[in-house]
């Protein structure tokens, strides 16, 4: 069986949600040029995922129409059923604590909160990579200085599906993702979970071995 790339499964899903669609339209929802994914059409035409008519567009093949495919077992999962725990940090502390906790956790990017416990950020280990090289001071720096801000963050929510949180990643070109849920009463998201590069790599190999 031939593993699909992430573009490829994004493909079909467009496809399935707006066929019979043109392949300038796939281009466009996409963000890239349609030579870009000429390749990609013809692979998914040839294995049968997708298929086209002249002068009408693109549709679903029988291959991923089929329920027993590994795309239809990613496309039934949510956000819920595969984030993992986040690793939050008050928007108070230093530069300093974020890399030791960076390390601690083995993670990539850290959420960082505010007083009332919100979103307020999120830190990625490039940011704290750019401010500490050459910056021996930098440390001593709060991370909210060097943290990307609301509302440039890119979240998701528990109920959204995974294909739309790999959609995310691989258009804002992040490597991953709070998970935000809204607070009675209050003002500001909270964090409930994450969703990163590894996640997805994970539910791919769960789903291709039937786990």
């Amino acid at each position: 069986m031939i593993e699909l790339t992430a573009r490829q499964l994004e493909i079909i899903d467009l496809v399935g949600k707006h066929a019979p669609i043109a392949g300038e339209r796939i281009a466009e929802l996409l963000g890239i040029s349609r030579p870009t994914i000429r390749s990609d059409l013809a692979v998914l035409v040839m294995l049968g995922h997708i298929d086209a008519k002249p002068k009408v567009g693109y549709f679903l093949g029988t291959a991923a129409l089929d329920t027993h495919t590994p795309f239809k077992g990613i496309e039934t999962r949510k956000v819920k059923d595969v984030m993992s725990i986040p690793v939050v940090l008050r928007e108070t502390v230093t530069v300093s604590d974020a890399v030791v906790t960076l390390f601690l956790e083995n993670v990539g990017s850290l959420m960082i909160v505010n007083m009332e416990g919100t979103l307020a950020g999120v830190v990625s280990r490039k940011d704290l990579l750019k401010v500490t090289l050459g910056h021996a001071t930098a440390t001593a720096m709060p991370v909210s200085l060097v943290m990307t801000r609301q509302p440039n963050i890119i979240t998701v929510q528990p109920e959204d599906s995974v294909l739309d949180a790999a959609r995310k990643m691989i258009h804002h070109e992040v490597d991953s993702l709070p998970v935000i849920k809204s607070i009675e009463g209050k003002e500001g998201l909270e964090v409930v979970g994450r969703i990163t590069k590894t996640t997805m790599t994970k539910l791919l190999l769960d789903v291709a071995l039937g786990t």
